[in-house]
């Protein structure tokens, strides 16, 4: 990916979504031509003159402080995944070309996490990887995401965006493939040497007109909790709760976990697709016939 685009875009995406008086400015004028703020009250906020202001958005960050981009981010009103964005494209645009080598990534799992996945029992648990492919789950998380499963490759993002089924197996779809883009964006600019990673952005844009919209709004998100909306096959319509971890040994690798509130129909649900998953070995992708 190409830095000073990414930067570039970024600002400039961020920039005019802030109106003066969001920014508590005075709006002089009635025919402003940009929709949001100009470059030069983005400069006044953030303390910088216009013409280094200026160079910023034009994608160059090479030399830019820590302090510099922290104003920025205070005057852009970035949130705290958006402003970890910001600082990561800096880190890129400063890294030598020597070593621009791609993080450190997980490829294998081991037994350990495989035994505390089996050892959580009354709640979904899946491990992905930074290339959104389902690399382990338990039982009933294998149940939960069983479309997702019966794909030769499970992988979230391609099921999302490629397989028709995505769109009745998440009833907000238009949310879901949002969040996905906004997660994977915040992955491309930690990691973003990672040709595995750029590879698969290609894919979903050559293959997805709303994959390539959505890429170009440049928004950013941390995917670490809220609530998921999904229509099982087998069950029906369920609202979990996810909370997503971090692996800290084994860098690459995120398990989700997912429940759901008590007393609620979604509880109900999950419990019958819990004792489904214990009493069959059959593919759980459609009902059982009735006898």
């Amino acid at each position: 990916m190409d830095n000073r685009s990414e930067v570039k875009e970024f600002l400039t995406t961020r920039r005019a979504r802030i109106t003066p008086d969001a920014a508590g400015l005075p709006a002089f004028g009635g025919n402003r031509r940009v929709p949001g703020l100009r470059r030069e009250e983005v400069a006044l906020l953030s303390g910088m003159s216009v013409d280094y202001y200026t160079r910023l958005e034009r994608g160059d960050l090479s030399g830019v402080s820590p302090g510099v981009l922290d104003s920025l981010a205070r005057a852009l009103h970035l949130d705290d995944a958006e402003a970890a964005h910001l600082h990561d494209l800096a880190h890129a645009a400063n890294t030598s070309p020597v070593a621009r080598k791609p993080r450190k990534s997980t490829t294998t799992l081991r037994p350990s996490i495989q035994r505390l996945l089996d050892a959580i029992t009354e709640a979904p648990a899946i491990i992905r990887n930074n290339y959104y492919d389902y690399v382990a789950a338990n039982r009933l998380g294998r149940a939960l995401y069983s479309p997702v499963f019966a794909e030769p490759a499970p992988n979230s993002a391609r099921f999302a965006f490629f397989n028709p089924a995505a769109h009745d197996f998440y009833p907000d779809w238009d949310k879901v493939v949002q969040e996905f883009v906004a997660a994977m964006r915040g992955d491309a600019g930690r990691n973003p040497f990672d040709k595995r990673l750029t590879d698969l952005v290609g894919e979903l844009a050559t293959r997805s007109e709303t994959f390539r919209t959505l890429w170009a709004a440049h928004d950013v998100r941390y995917h670490r909790t809220g609530v998921k909306r999904i229509h099982h096959p087998l069950v029906g319509d369920l609202e979990l709760t996810y909370e997503a971890f971090e692996l800290p040994a084994d860098p690459g690798l995120q398990l989700s976990t997912f429940t759901a509130e008590p007393g609620s129909p979604s509880e109900d649900a999950l419990t019958l697709l819990a004792t489904w998953a214990a009493t069959t070995d059959a593919p759980l992708t459609t009902a059982p016939k009735a006898t």
